[in-house]
Formats: C-alpha cells, structure tokens, sequence
C-alpha cells in the first residue's frame, strides 16, 4: 500500500466524497464547525498565513439576504441546506503574521506592505484553506457543496467588507435523497504528472 492513510478514510474524504446538492434536515452544529475548524487550521499556508474567514449564514433572515445573490440554480440548495459558510479571504491578514510567524515578525511589513500583494497572497493562501475546509466538512461524515455561483459584489456588500472578498458559498450538512451528480471523469496520472 503506497498510502498510509486508511481506505476507508481514503473513501471518506476523496473517492466517495462528492459535492452534494440535496441535504437532509439534520442539524450540523456549532461544535462540529468547530472541530472542522480545529483540523484544518494546520494546513500549510505560505508564511503560516491564515486569511480565510468564514461567516455561517444559521438564521432565516441571514439565509434570505443570502439566497437573493446565488445564482438562479444555487438558490434552491441554498436555501434548504442545514448550514450555509462564506469563504473569505482577508486582504489584512498581514496584522496577524507576527503572532503567526514569530520567528520572522519582519515578514509582515517585508513582503506584504502593498495591498496588491497582499491580496494576491489572501486569495491563493485563503483558497488552499477553503480546500481543507471542504475535506474536513467531509471527515466530520458531512457533505459539502462548494459553490461559486454568486454575486460577489452583492455578497461583500451585505455579508463582508472592503478588507474581505468573497471565495465560495459551501452548502453543509448530511446528504439528501437524490444528492449527487454522477461522478464526473478525472485526469489521468500520465495526463497531470510530468518528470523532469
């Protein structure tokens, strides 16, 4: 075997894991967001950088505000889904790298004093982020449905600020009847892998 990680936990976090568009009623909770959260923090990030930010959209009222910028074919999953994250990435996440990187507290004003940079850095760092977010929504035996479908302007206007942009709306919770798209096709090793 070529991987030490489990199959079964293989199958749980990748081969049988989709994105889910139909979800039961089940609750997820504030203690399972928090056990997800506390996994994938430690996912490497360059400079230890944490931008992502998430908001948990949990009251009718914040869900209708919400819905209103999905797009067309989001607004129904959107809408029924037990527990709906903002992925965001903060473009000051800059301030925090002291405490984060305290062997190289320099590096915050080295590399990251201009704001395009930063948000560059926020971006890239906030979606590596985002990604582990999504697998641990799936080690918690959830399923996520990632979504880009939006207007971003709408949703950093009612949800964010102009420090914060929008990456993805992720429907979570347990699958539905009916909750998946046959698997797509994936790429091959010798299409991807190249040795040099």
């Amino acid at each position: 075997m070529s991987l030490v990680l489990d199959p079964a936990a293989q199958d749980l976090l990748f081969r049988e894991a989709r994105t889910a568009n139909t979800f039961t009623d089940e609750p997820v909770t504030d203690e399972q967001v928090q056990a997800i959260y506390d996994l994938v923090k430690f996912g490497p990030t360059a400079f230890n950088q944490s931008p992502l930010r998430v908001v948990l959209v949990r009251s009718a009222e914040g869900r209708e505000r919400l819905v209103q910028h999905m797009a067309e074919g989001n607004r129904p999953k959107t809408s029924t889904a037990p527990l709906v994250a903002i992925l965001a990435a903060d473009n000051e996440f800059h301030e925090e790298l002291p405490a984060l990187l305290p062997h190289f507290p320099q590096a915050k004003d080295m590399f990251f004093s201009e704001r395009p940079v930063r948000e560059s850095a926020a971006v890239l760092n906030a979606a590596l982020q985002a990604a582990y977010f999504i697998i641990g929504v799936r080690a918690a035996g959830l399923a996520a449905g990632p979504m880009t479908g939006y207007d971003a302007a709408g949703i950093q206007k009612e949800f964010l600020d102009d420090d914060h942009a929008p990456l993805m709306v992720v429907n979570i919770g347990k699958p539905g009847e009916d909750a998946w798209f046959p698997r797509s096709p994936r790429l091959s090793f010798d299409e991807v892998v190249t040795t040099v």
